[in-house]
């Protein structure tokens, strides 16, 4: 028999889902519910858990139990990392990814922190480095307006980026057309990337980080950057907030037989 709190769960899911309460909007108080004959005050309150537990709702001290905004972020894929975007222009990953989703954004959005650190096995892994080598390590947090979006951590080897602005921690990107540019300029223009994304539940660090509602996975990314000649420049990880992004892909679909036979 199912408990009545998940028929009322359920109910008020469809309810969500259909419309009836929007995004941003407030569900009914509990004694709302509990005076309508949805059930007791501690059945209500199970149902409005459940909802949050799901992503659907969140809760808090003197906003009730509000419907959460469920339009993401458009990620790009190929297409933000554009060089005309960051070479020619000043259009560095995420802002291309704000315009790509028609929301404003603010260079400061994105903070920063940069330190000298012993490489972690997976960044001496990328890097062809020995385990405890030195890198830099270029933390940021991304925010959209006061809610943060994701993080993103890249690390270099010392010689690529030493006296740049990649390792000035003034918050926004590292200059005009952040730190492919950077790069750029210092002559390890990038050519190809590798990107790995997993689905995973957050650490309690990264649930007050990423200000997640209960239930919330992210999405962790994992970037190795070359340039032409096979030199990895920069591996990041990054981790995204599941549900305030779309990632979208667009691409030649390849025709490897056709390739071999050229």
């Amino acid at each position: 028999m199912t408990p009545k709190w998940r028929e009322l769960a359920d109910k008020l899911a469809e309810q969500i889902k259909r419309g009836d309460y929007a995004p941003g909007k407030q569900l009914p108080q509990i004694r709302e519910l509990v005076a309508k004959g949805e059930g007791s005050k501690s059945t209500v309150h199970q149902a409005y858990k459940a909802l949050e537990a799901e992503g659907l709702v969140t809760s808090s001290r003197g906003h009730g139990t509000v419907v959460r905004e469920r339009v993401p972020l458009k990620r790009l894929g190929i297409a933000r990392y554009d060089k005309a975007k960051w070479r020619d222009g000043d259009e560095v990953a995420f802002i291309a990814d704000r315009v790509a989703s028609g929301r404003s954004y603010r260079r400061n959005e994105q903070t920063q922190t940069v330190s000298l650190v012993e490489a972690p096995p997976a960044v001496a892994a990328a890097h062809g480095l020995p385990e405890g080598a030195e890198v830099y390590a270029r933390a940021r947090l991304v925010k959209e307006g006061d809610q943060p979006t994701h993080t993103l951590t890249s690390y270099y080897r010392p010689e690529h980026v030493e006296g740049t602005r990649l390792v000035d921690p003034t918050p926004g990107p590292a200059g005009r057309g952040g730190g492919f540019r950077v790069l750029y300029d210092a002559g390890y223009e990038i050519d190809h990337m590798k990107e790995e994304l997993f689905a995973r539940a957050p650490t309690p660090d990264e649930v007050k980080l990423l200000q997640l509602p209960p239930g919330e996975p992210v999405v962790e990314l994992h970037r190795t950057t070359y340039t032409a000649s096979g030199t990895v420049v920069e591996f990041a990880i990054g981790v995204h907030a599941a549900s305030r992004f779309a990632w979208e892909y667009d691409f030649k679909v390849p025709d490897s037989a056709k390739e071999k036979g050229q």
